[in-house]
């Protein structure tokens, strides 16, 4: 079986989850539409408001949380697959 390159995988994850958070906070500020989303995701990533300084730090949690779980499952499976 072939590796999965740990860091470019990580980085993937990272940056597509911190988009999608971003996008999601965004929609949140914007409208009525996401206020549900949005107390799940204040009680997930610390500091999240319903803002655009808010949303910018939610997009940044996203990116970092995302991006080490991708490293791990990554490194995970690179161990497994031996």
């Amino acid at each position: 079986m072939s590796k999965i390159n740990a860091k470019a995988f990580g980085l993937a994850c990272g940056v597509l989850w911190g988009c999608a958070m971003l996008i999601l906070g965004l929609i949140d500020t914007a409208s009525t539409w996401g206020d549900a989303w949005g107390e799940v995701a204040a009680s997930v990533y610390l500091g999240y408001t319903p803002t655009i300084l808010g949303s910018i730090l939610l997009g940044i949690w996203g990116f970092v949380s995302a991006g080490i779980w991708g490293l791990i499952l990554a490194k995970l499976y690179n161990k497994f697959s031996k």
